[in-house]
This record gives C-alpha cells, sequence and structure tokens, in this order.
C-alpha cells in the first residue's frame, strides 16, 4: 500500500514539471554558424522592417538583410525572455545606441521590466 502512495506521489509530482522549451541560444549559435563577428559597432540603423529579438536574457539580435547583429547586455536583464516584447528607448531616434534603455514586456504583463542598456553591436555577415 505504501508503495502504491509513493508510486502515486510521484507520478503527481512529474506531472507538474515545465515542459522541454526549445533552446533559442543554441538555434541562435546554429544560425550564426560559417558567419564571421566584424567589429563592434556603437550604434545601428533602426527601421521598422528588420526584426529585434531576445536571444536570452542577456543577448539581443537584430536582423538587417543579410546582416545579424549580436548585442551582449552586460548582465542578465529581468523581464527579457525568449517570448517577452522588447521595448529599445533609443536617444538618437533612428539608431539603436549603446547605452539605449531597454525592457522586456512578458505575454499578459501589462508593465515591462526594469530598464537595462544595451552594449555594442557586433556585426555577423
Amino acid at each position: 500500500m505504501r508503495a502504491l502512495i509513493l508510486l502515486a506521489t510521484v507520478a503527481m509530482i512529474a506531472g507538474c514539471t515545465r515542459p522541454a522549451v526549445p533552446d533559442n541560444a543554441q538555434a541562435f549559435a546554429q544560425e550564426i554558424a560559417g558567419r564571421t563577428a566584424g567589429p563592434a559597432e556603437s550604434c545601428i540603423p533602426a527601421t521598422q522592417k528588420q526584426n529585434l529579438r531576445v536571444v536570452d536574457a542577456q543577448t539581443l539580435a537584430y536582423d538587417d538583410g543579410p546582416t545579424v547583429w549580436v548585442n551582449h547586455l552586460s548582465a542578465p536583464c529581468p523581464g527579457i525572455a525568449a517570448m517577452s516584447t522588447v521595448i529599445v528607448e533609443p536617444k538618437l531616434g533612428t539608431q539603436y545606441c549603446s547605452g539605449d534603455h531597454v525592457r522586456g514586456l512578458e505575454p499578459g504583463a501589462i508593465i515591462a521590466g526594469p530598464t537595462c542598456f544595451l552594449g555594442a553591436w557586433v556585426p555577423y555577415r
């Protein structure tokens, strides 16, 4: 009887674990494999056509045609996750620059996370 209770308890706990989520960082590493990193730049042009996306809590990527720009924040940014909406507050309006404020808005949230700061942009071509 005790074995049955123990087995039922283990089954309930196992049912409460989170499902496996694809590793964005691993997929991103495969995406930039074979590309060459160029010299870091402090600003890049920001237009509506490009895609700013989250790689992980400390890394953002920005697609600009054949170039993928990568930005490593100085520390993991709370609120920035794979499904977050990225909010950038550019100082120069039409460019994303090192030092610009960035925050993440998690799905279902109405208040964005804390402010973090962009680092330098590294192009991968």
